[in-house]
């Protein structure tokens, strides 16, 4: 089985699911119909707001969710994990807790981009960001927008880094562009709203996917390499390092 965490938005993702067939690396096997090397369709998913309860919550929710589904951590194989762009605090929680299981466990990790996740997810809907008005064959381009803070906004397009977004300022839209926006009622349209909603709604499974696709392949990544891509940090945190910069004491 592999496990699937994500932390980088309001709602915090687990996910349980098995590849088809044997995985090298992973010595797991089952009978679905999805391929060898390949995830079944079928994932357990649960998700809930934290709010600003990441620590409290995920780990006995974790627990509990592998009990319902009777699964113990000794039958995970793997351990898939979003690893933004999001708030410190959540995704901070989120790669602990998924680092710290694969190191106790000995398992292999694959941290996935979120965004690049909700990006696919919002492609396999039913509402691929196409409209009637399409014409057949033209493809749009999906835009994701997330928040970072109350006022600012980070811009994600597939394969390329995140763009910041100072609160007031838009991102540039070209005619074919449609807008994915997660946790950010009030801040966009209700229609990227919509399609946020059901691309949140689908994250469990697309972490899965690519993450499996990764492990199938034998691309785990590096414990200690494996970090997460904040869009704000606290005070004393410089970006380039993850170092804890420390005031002076003047006393």
């Amino acid at each position: 089985m592999i496990l699937v965490i994500d932390t980088a938005t309001s709602r915090a993702v687990v996910g349980l699911g098995r590849v088809a067939d044997r995985v090298e690396g992973l010595g797991e096997r089952s009978h679905g119909a999805a391929g060898p090397g390949r995830p079944d369709d079928g994932i357990a998913t649960r998700t809930w707001p934290v709010r600003h309860q990441h620590g409290e919550t995920l780990l006995p929710t974790l627990i509990a969710f592998l009990a319902e589904h009777s699964a113990s951590l000794a039958d995970l194989r793997g351990i898939v994990v979003g690893t933004g762009p999001g708030a410190f605090t959540g995704l901070r929680v989120g790669m602990a807790t998924a680092k710290g299981l694969a190191h106790g466990l000995g398992l292999p990790i694959v941290g996935i981009s979120t965004a690049e996740a909700l990006l696919d997810s919002a492609r396999a809907s039913d509402d691929p960001g196409r409209s009637s008005s399409d014409r057949p064959g033209a493809e749009n381009t999906l835009l994701l927008l997330l928040p970072a803070g109350p006022n600012d906004r980070v811009a994600v397009r597939s394969g390329q880094s995140p763009e910041l977004l100072p609160g007031g300022e838009e991102p540039s839209i070209g005619p074919r562009d449609r807008l994915v926006a997660v946790d950010l009622d009030g801040r966009a349209s209700a229609d990227a709203v919509a399609r946020g909603d059901v691309a949140r709604d689908g994250l469990a499974r697309a972490l899965f996917r690519l993450g499996a696709a990764r492990l199938a392949a034998g691309e785990p990544d590096d414990l200690a390499g494996l970090v997460p891509e904040y869009v704000t940090l606290p005070r004393g945190i410089r970006a380039s390092s993850g170092e804890v910069t420390w005031s002076r004491d003047h006393r």
